[in-house]
């Protein structure tokens, strides 16, 4: 039995110091915890984004059908028609659908694409699937947290707000969430633009992805440069590595190189003296070079190969002439007396349907210009110098049907992350963006003239 011992008052005292340090914590702690799971399984705009974001997009092997299916549960609350189109097997596009109240006018389509492009988990902060949310700035990490899963889910939430408010819109407004734009757009954008399905659409004003901004504007693109991509094969006669003779594999493929390059440096030097944007001028890079006979310990370096062939990344202006592109590779850059052959690979259209450069005019020949404009200054916004986009997008597939559209991601005072490692995005340049896109939607699908864009 165990023996009883007196307390003292000090004791006592103690105790009830304990006591009170104990009830004033732990609501404070406990508040915390339940605040943390409250916020992990909330539903508000940026836990959606979040669990758009941890769905795996990524190539090679991009998991397009739990996207799909997560977007039709966004689209199911909201009321919108939705359907499920397949050009290609495992590749859904998914259609989304707000009717006006007059489909007879030509309608709104909002694009953007369910792929990202690999991420190497090693070189992030934090892991590229996880939508991690800094507290300290309210930065979301993920690989398409700005390319370009923000704009999907803005154009919903966009909606969501509208309808909350009461508002229809006149014309018909269509959300496409395609496949396979990072890798070329060939068996999702490019195949829907050609099918009965978009046609039913009838449409006649499109938005499709842009780039952030690091100032306090908002960039909008026009127009996308076109992508070649250039295989260029020398032949020659082998030899002994230590014999100097003419025409060989090497010296044959290196005077292609010499001559790519006096062109890339002319290219290159009008952007330097500041005539011209990046975007506006030819771009050619090379991105591999594959030569010599391979031995156990790499290469043989006393041996001449007879084959050399290097791969060049090129982008065209809308406005550079293929022909005259065509031309100088041919005769210029791998011409066939130096024993050298080529391939050519180009990557989408150059023309739209009567023969034009894809652009799309950004003054007042153009009446959705105008209603692009008002909707940014009415939702307290400033748009940058129109631009020509350095890469390409979707959106050249639209432009080739003569469809009017502009490329337009609303992120301002944000550096351009796309493809790079640590991709992110504040949460109140995302909420912003959605306001913007409110007034966009607003804007474009009340828009009554011209009956046809």
């Amino acid at each position: 039995m165990a023996s009883s011992t007196p307390h003292s008052p000090h004791s006592y005292l103690s105790l009830i110091h304990l006591t009170l340090l104990f009830l004033l914590l732990t609501p404070s702690s406990l508040s915390t915890t339940i605040t943390q799971e409250e916020e992990e399984e909330s539903d508000t705009p940026i836990t959606r984004f979040q669990r758009y974001l941890r769905i795996n997009t990524a190539h090679p092997n991009p998991d397009y059908s739990s996207a799909v299916s997560y977007l039709i549960s966004q689209a199911d609350t909201l009321s919108l028609r939705h359907q499920t189109l397949y050009f290609s097997p495992n590749k859904p596009l998914l259609l989304l659908t707000w009717p006006g109240t007059n489909p007879s006018l030509p309608s709104i389509l909002l694009n953007s694409h369910l792929d990202s492009v690999p991420a190497e988990p090693s070189k992030w902060q934090h892991p590229p699937f996880s939508a991690f949310r800094r507290s300290h700035d309210g930065a979301i990490f993920a690989r398409g947290a700005q390319d370009d899963k923000c704009i999907a889910m803005q154009y919903l939430e966009a909606i969501r707000n509208l309808k909350a408010r009461g508002f229809s819109p006149s014309r018909s407004v269509h959300v496409s969430l395609v496949p396979d734009e990072e890798i070329g757009g060939a068996d999702g954008a490019a195949k829907f633009v050609e099918s009965k399905e978009f046609a039913e659409l009838k449409v006649g004003f499109a938005l499709d992805e842009g780039q952030a901004c690091p100032g306090d504007e908002y960039r909008v693109f026009y127009a996308d440069r076109s992508p070649w991509g250039l295989k260029i094969k020398a032949r020659g006669q082998p030899g002994h590595g230590a014999r100097m003779y003419d025409g060989s594999a090497m010296e044959n493929l290196m005077k292609s190189v010499e001559v790519i390059n006096r062109f890339r440096e002319s290219q290159f030097d009008v952007v330097k003296a500041g005539k011209a944007l990046n975007s506006e001028v030819v771009s050619v890079n090379p991105v591999y070079l594959k030569a010599g006979v391979q031995s156990q310990s790499g290469f043989a370096m006393n041996v001449q190969s007879s084959e050399a062939e290097a791969g060049f990344d090129l982008r065209l202006t809308p406005t550079t002439d293929p022909d005259e592109m065509r031309r100088r590779i041919a005769s210029e850059w791998a011409p066939a007396i130096r024993n050298i052959s080529y391939e050519l690979i180009e990557k989408g259209p150059i023309r739209d349907y009567l023969g034009w450069p894809l652009l799309t005019a950004t003054n007042d020949s153009n009446p959705w210009w105008s209603v692009f404009k008002q909707a940014i200054t009415s939702a307290g916004g400033k748009l940058s110098k129109p631009e020509i986009l350095a890469s390409t997008t979707d959106a050249r597939f639209l432009r080739q049907k003569g469809i009017p559209v502009l490329g337009f991601s609303p992120m301002r005072n944000t550096p351009i992350l796309l493809h790079d490692h640590n991709e992110h995005l504040r949460e109140t340049v995302y909420l912003k963006g959605i306001e913007v896109y409110e007034s966009l939607i607003n804007s474009l699908s009340s828009f009554s003239e011209p009956s046809q864009a």
